[in-house]
């Protein structure tokens, strides 16, 4: 539907135009089980008395529209999700009576029902435009309002909105109460939220040195026993002592509930006062520490937002990226800062810098301030550039301009356009004023343009083993040729041994400088003797890939762990991988250099990520005639990693998991059998419910797990996510029937919900699966040509993002993709996650063909 999009220049004249006084919003959830009741009171201003414009309305049945007192017929005033308001006064009351529809893609306002003890759970997510599913809206950030919301529920039910829940008024003797809520500060519609349902409630505070905030922590009544709260108070409270601090700015929306919600698409929303996350961040089985230090970043990046993105607004979602951005940068610099989690900058280099890399160097790659010129171009664009890189780019600004300047401008910045809207323009403009620097050359640089630099070094060797010269080289992708100023370390290690006689890396020396155009002499490393390593880029201060020099990778490989510093660990993981992606490193050298390294990794996320990039490597990029002889190999050497590691430790539960899932010889397989039924076990490993499922999903991969054997494990689990990781084992299956009804779940059928549709894309292929998965390239093809219309964004991304055949890596796959890009008409976001899987499929060509030399 054409009315379901909304142009960037649509918005900006509906903005100049119209001027949002309030909001009232009456929502009867009494109603059954696929609508609710939904009123919406709409008070405005126009700017041009006789003009028209709209209001913003999806997949609802209109009853009456009244605007100004005179009522508008619904058959010809609602059309394309959108409701025509002709000739407008200079004030003006829209009234829209209607019946809106239970989401069951988390998007709106989703409606689920645990199989549990089938007791209901609603929940609200808008970002970007699904706010206009609930009630009818203006639906762009720049049109700000207080919101008034009245609810009618079951009088069991817990209600929870922006503002304070009041004390609900009983209707009768029906057993239905209402819920009058206090009007809101202004805000973004996106950021409105409802929440209801049977939920449990755990109250708190927290005193700050500006007052009082309430907290609430809310979960599924069957999620219970694993909140848990003692934890997540203290996160929250760590949160706000340091954000009020560092901002200046008193927590502006009163109260602060969290509540953690089933089927959900993403892992949180900052909805005002009123965040929601999805409730797998409550554990039912034993995590390691990286799960935890996440779930904190994610606490934080939502708090973050309440000050950048909520109490100030960007004006358009061209800047969606500096809401994202800045929130990750906030969540990692208050973890260091405020929580246990001190070494977090570590844990993203590991992990989410990874992702950003990826994600620059396939052929979507965008700006970090993207041209957004419609609604339909802002879905596609929460990626990784829009998180991490921003992160790391904001990151290398808080080091350009310094963190005290940084936090000063950022104060102003609040104070000059609390509870309204601006552009990046307005931000930069404060730091510019706090830091005296000129940052628009900086800005362009960074953020207006595409791809990744990578920085090499070069040298020469004098006959001392000293550097007789030493320079960093800068260069770029063809497509994206800018070369960019860097400010860096450069790290230089050396093999020493300790009182112990271990021998340990550790660094003599770094020297911090700035890099510009293609070649930058560093004279301070002339007379300096070569290091055991090398380390461009020493500190993570800036966003680039770099290389390790012949010397450099040998010790690396042979010694990683050898290296005492976890961010230098890090950075020098991140270089092998992203010489293993660039076929300037064989597959089969990076797991040989994480078999030899992980065991002794400290932290959490490189424990946790490395293994798993080390199984792309062995799947993906190994050459053909190697994989058999590799795969035996990385199974081995997983099975002796989980068997020297400590009993109950983090490593042991990694290894366990990873093992699982790189069994396939007989041996192997017959041992995860044996961890299931208990004949087999590891001092200090539980086999828990999550754990079981991973071992039993394995063995459903390899053809030894039926329906009735996953069916029993479901009667052991028959849970919301029992369901879902049994419909992902039956995903796994080897035959063609599995696939097939695999296949109509994932890309057929509307009445899966969201989380099951997910689970069992991600499933489906799998290596060592290519015949049975043949057939699936024509059906994927013949998909993508019309998914996006027919299934809507939530469906149709998951899908053809995941369930792209990778496994199936070959020139012919490359050149049937190919003639589907050039006839085929389905949605340019479809074809992007199309191209983006053609990409992977030539990165893997490339690199296999690396690891067969």
């Amino acid at each position: 539907m054409p009315g379901k999009n909304l142009t960037r220049d649509e918005a900006a004249a509906r903005a100049a135009l119209l001027d949002v006084h309030s909001y009232t919003i009456e929502l009867d959830l009494t109603t059954g089980p696929t609508t609710f009741g939904s009123t919406t009171t709409l008070r405005f201003s126009c700017a041009e008395p006789g003009a028209q414009s709209w209001a913003d309305l999806v997949d609802a049945t209109v009853h009456e529209i009244t605007l100004n007192g005179r009522p508008l017929d619904p058959a010809t005033s609602y059309a394309d999700s959108r409701i025509a308001l002709p000739d407008l006064a200079a004030e003006n009351e829209l009234v829209v009576r209607a019946d809106c529809t239970y989401s069951r893609t988390g998007e709106g306002l989703h409606r689920f029902v645990d199989p549990a003890d089938d007791r209901v759970y609603l929940y609200s997510q808008f970002e970007v435009p699904d706010a206009r599913r609930m009630y009818t809206t203006f639906e762009q950030p720049d049109l700000k309002a207080p919101f008034t919301f009245v609810v009618t529920a079951p009088a069991t039910w817990k209600v929870v909105s922006n503002a304070p829940t009041p004390q609900p008024e009983p209707l009768g003797d029906e057993g239905v109460a209402v819920w009058r809520f206090p009007a809101t500060k202004p805000m973004s519609t996106y950021i409105t939220a409802l929440v209801a349902g049977e939920y449990h409630e755990v109250l708190d505070t927290y005193e700050g040195k500006h007052g009082t905030i309430p907290l609430g922590h809310y979960c599924r009544q069957s999620l219970v026993e694993h909140l848990d709260v003692e934890q997540l108070v203290t996160i929250t409270r760590q949160g706000f002592e340091f954000f009020e601090d560092a901002f200046d700015y008193p927590y502006p929306f009163g109260k602060y509930d969290q509540l953690y919600v089933p089927e959900y698409n993403m892992g949180a929303m900052e909805n005002a006062g009123c965040v929601t996350f999805r409730d797998e961040y409550l554990p039912r089985s034993r995590q390691d520490r990286s799960f935890y230090e996440f779930r904190a970043e994610v606490i934080l990046h939502e708090m973050a937002h309440m000050w950048f993105g909520d109490l100030v607004t960007m004006r358009w979602w061209d800047d969606l990226w500096l809401n994202e951005s800045f929130a990750e940068w906030a969540c990692y610099h208050a973890a260091v800062e405020a929580t246990e989690f001190d070494e977090s900058w570590t844990g993203f280099t590991n992990a989410r810098k990874n992702w950003a890399l990826r994600q620059d160097q396939l052929p979507s790659t965008h700006p970090i301030a993207a041209d957004n010129v419609d609604l339909r171009a802002v879905e596609v664009n929460f990626d990784g550039i829009t998180y991490a890189k921003g992160a790391s780019v904001l990151k290398q600004l808080v080091a350009w301009v310094g963190l005290d300047n940084f936090l000063a401008g950022l104060r102003q910045y609040f104070r000059d356009f609390e509870y309204a809207n601006s552009e990046f323009a307005d931000l930069l403009a404060a730091l510019e004023r706090s830091s005296g620097r000129e940052l628009e050359s900086w800005a362009a640089e960074w953020l207006q343009t595409s791809g990744v630099n990578t920085l090499s070094p070069e040298f020469e060797l004098a006959e001392d083993g000293t550097y007789a010269s030493f320079s960093v080289r800068q260069s770029a992708a063809e497509d994206y040729p800018t070369l960019r100023r860097h400010r860096i370390g450069v790290g230089l290690y050396d093999a020493v041994p300790n009182a112990d006689g271990d021998v340990r890396l550790v660094r003599r020396s770094s020297v911090e400088t700035d890099v510009a155009g293609e070649l930058t002499d560093v004279p301070a490393l002339v007379g300096e003797k070569q290091p055991d390593l090398l380390l461009l880029n020493d500190g993570d201060l800036t966003y680039a890939k770099i290389r390790l020099d012949e010397r450099s990778l040998a010790t690396v490989v042979n010694g990683l762990s050898r290296l005492e510093d976890s961010l230098a660990r890090a950075l020098c993981w991140g270089a092998a991988w992203d010489m293993t992606r660039d076929a300037e490193m064989s597959a089969t050298d990076f797991a040989t250099l994480v078999l030899g390294n992980i065991g002794t990794e400290t932290d959490a996320f490189g424990v946790s990520r490395v293994p798993a990039y080390g199984a792309q490597a062995v799947n993906t990029f190994s050459a053909p005639g190697n994989r058999a002889s590799l795969r035996t190999t990385w199974e081995q050497g997983l099975r002796k990693l989980l068997a020297d590691a400590e009993p109950g430790s983090d490593h042991q539960l990694t290894f366990a998991r990873a093992y699982a899932a790189a069994a396939h010889s007989d041996d192997a397989l017959g041992e995860l059998d044996a961890l299931l039924e208990g004949t087999l076990s590891f001092e200090g490993l539980a086999v828990d419910t999550d754990l079981r499922w991973a071992l039993l999903t394995s063995l459903a991969r390899a053809g030894r797990a039926d329906d009735a054997r996953i069916d029993a494990e479901l009667d052991r689990d028959n849970t919301i996510s029992g369901q879902e990781h049994a419909a992902a084992a039956r995903a796994s299956r080897p035959t063609a029937e599995a696939k097939a009804d695999a296949w109509e779940i994932a890309m057929v059928r509307d009445d899966v919900p969201n989380e099951t549709q997910r689970s069992v894309v991600l499933a489906f292929q799998c290596h060592g699966q290519e015949e049975v998965l043949a057939p699936y390239v024509e059906k994927y093809l013949a998909a993508a040509d019309t998914m996006w219309e027919e299934k809507g964004t939530q469906r149709a991304s998951t899908a053809l993002e995941y369930i792209f055949p990778r496994p199936l890596a070959s020139q012919e796959l490359l050149d049937r993709v190919d003639v589907w890009l050039e006839s085929s008409s389905a949605n340019p976001a479809a074809k992007r996650y199309v191209r983006e899987g053609r990409a992977d499929v030539a990165r893997a060509l490339a690199a296999q063909a690396r690891d067969a030399r």
